[in-house]
């Protein structure tokens, strides 16, 4: 498995939101959880990214 975590600029920049914005869709479930990878270090797995990335382009009205 060549999965990476990936830090919070990061995933900012891939997924387009503001910090708020995703820690406040991880409260109410709708973005996945960080993961603690230190004492003071959170990331994300970019598999989880690109599947939420993937059901968010999949549930969009066709034009």
């Amino acid at each position: 498995m060549s999965d990476k975590f990936l830090r919070l600029p990061k995933v900012i920049e891939i997924t387009g939101r503001t910090k708020s914005t995703l820690y406040l869709d991880v409260k109410l479930g709708r973005f996945p959880q960080p993961v603690k990878i230190g004492p003071r270090a959170s990331g994300w797995l970019e598999s989880e990214i690109k599947n939420w990335m993937a059901t968010r382009a999949a549930a969009r009205i066709p034009a």
